[in-house]
């Protein structure tokens, strides 16, 4: 493969016209300390909005970054704290323009800048180094890795939950710290760069194409995206005019065609969960296994394709859920995986049965698979809301709460329950949110008192099935 230089670069703001003027306030959180990762993330630092500046040179395997970081201090702190991989070394340091001192152990960036409760700066972080992936909390063949790949053709990917935007710019990295993001990706000339957001300019010269991106809404580190490569664009549109975008390896145009489906998708969702939360969305298919609902530009594993383009339309339906269950409301702590993944779940098969000649017996038999697994989830991985910490992601997460929520559809009745479902992300947009805040709401919603139901099929280690 030829020797290639990739630049990235996520700037801190856009000229007006591009897409970069949400206020620097819709980035604002509560970040709390996580209860299942406490050595990712900082609860004193809200982070607002990151700005990188990335030079990929493959040739050395060197990536060179300046990170800025709006920040507000969420808590009163002795330092900045932040977290950056020990792979990528760090060469200096400003905050507020002034360069200050700092720390670089293991996967933590200290900066000796005291903070006061709601003062904001400007963090500017130099470093290069040659980035990789990390451990995953998990057992998942698929998952076992997590954060920037390079790959053997010097292509650039990430899937990084529950962490992993740390491998290649410095983050809170934490559910409970959204911010804001731009983006400006320079690569070769006949390569391209895919990041979240709007596609707001696209401008090849002689030697590269450059692509500037913007993503006003707030969005969890894990839940970001960065693929470089060889793509060509398909367009498409969604219900409302929703603009739909797939990247499909130029190589391999026919991996399209299954994703064609993704507005009929969209509109079956809205029929459940209403208006889609953002205003756009896209696919990258990545050299790779696995797929992940980052935030308006699914990443979607190629090899996912091996099982066939009914598995990659089931896959879709099921990060496209995620929009509204998991990236437009996100748990606050990792604890509470289950709000992500068992109504992704339970909607995913939903859409499977309704393909089904026979909808109804293709539900029966899906929840009677569901019932029957149920004690082995919980024996293998712990109770949904208890699971083991070194079993991120497992079964358990999806296919038992994805029955809780269909044994909760029989007790409220198919309207009551439907309500609450499409309510929940509509009026709880752009935020986070706790399993204790969720129930509370569903029981003021519906007027029962809910507590024990999920108690029950959340931490216990005895099927309710």
């Amino acid at each position: 493969m030829r020797r290639l230089i990739v630049a990235v670069v996520l700037l801190v703001g856009l000229p007006a016209g591009l897409g970069a003027a949400a206020p620097l306030d819709h980035g604002l959180s509560s970040p709390v300390e996580d209860s299942y990762y406490p050595a990712k993330g900082e609860p004193s630092v809200d982070a607002l909005r990151y700005a990188l500046r990335l030079r990929w040179e493959p040739g050395k395997r060197m990536l060179h970054g300046q990170a800025t970081v709006r920040l507000r201090a969420a808590q009163p702190a002795t330092a900045i704290r932040l977290d950056l991989a020990h792979r990528l070394q760090v060469t200096r340091v400003h905050v507020d323009g002034r360069r200050t001192a700092f720390a670089h152990n293991a996967n933590h960036l200290a900066i000796r800048k005291p903070l006061r409760r709601g003062q904001r700066h400007s963090v500017r972080v130099r470093y290069r180094g040659t980035p990789g992936p990390v451990t995953a909390p998990g057992s998942r063949g698929d998952a076992r890795r997590v954060g920037l790949r390079i790959m053997g053709n010097n292509q650039l990917r990430t899937m990084q939950e529950p962490f992993g935007a740390f491998t290649w710019y410095p983050v809170n990295d934490q559910p409970s710290d959204k911010a804001l993001y731009d983006v400006r990706l320079t690569a070769p000339k006949n390569w391209v760069g895919v990041s979240n957001g709007r596609l707001v300019a696209r401008k090849t010269s002689r030697r590269a194409t450059v692509t500037r991106w913007t993503h006003g809404a707030p969005m969890a580190s894990y839940l970001t995206t960065l693929a470089v490569g060889p793509y060509r664009r398909y367009r498409d549109t969604g219900p409302h005019r929703l603009p739909v975008t797939y990247w499909v390896p130029r190589s391999r145009p026919r991996l399209v065609r299954s994703l064609h489906m993704v507005p009929a998708a969209l509109r079956w969702l809205e029929r459940r969960l209403g208006r889609f939360p953002f205003d756009r969305i896209g696919v990258v298919v990545v050299p790779g296994p696995s797929a992940m609902e980052t935030q308006t530009m699914i990443t979607l594993g190629a090899e996912e394709y091996w099982a066939g383009l009914a598995r990659v339309r089931a896959v879709m339906v099921h990060e496209l859920a995620h929009q509204w269950y998991g990236d437009t409301v996100t748990p606050t702590d990792w604890r509470d995986l289950w709000m992500n993944e068992g109504m992704a779940t339970y909607l995913h098969y939903r859409w499977v049965a309704a393909q089904a000649d026979n909808p109804q017996r293709r539900w029966r038999q899906i929840v009677g698979q569901w019932q029957r697994d149920d004690q082995f989830y919980r024996d293998a991985y712990g109770p949904p809301g208890r699971y083991k910490r070194q079993e991120f992601a497992s079964s358990n997460v999806y296919y038992p709460v994805a029955l809780m929520w269909d044994r909760l559809r029989r007790r409220l009745g198919n309207r009551q329950f439907n309500q609450i479902v499409r309510a929940w992300p509509q009026t709880h947009r752009n935020s986070n949110a706790t399993r204790d805040e969720m129930i509370d709401w569903i029981e003021g919603r519906t007027g029962r008192e809910l507590s024990a139901f999920f108690d029950s099929w959340l931490m216990s280690r005895r099927s309710p099935a």
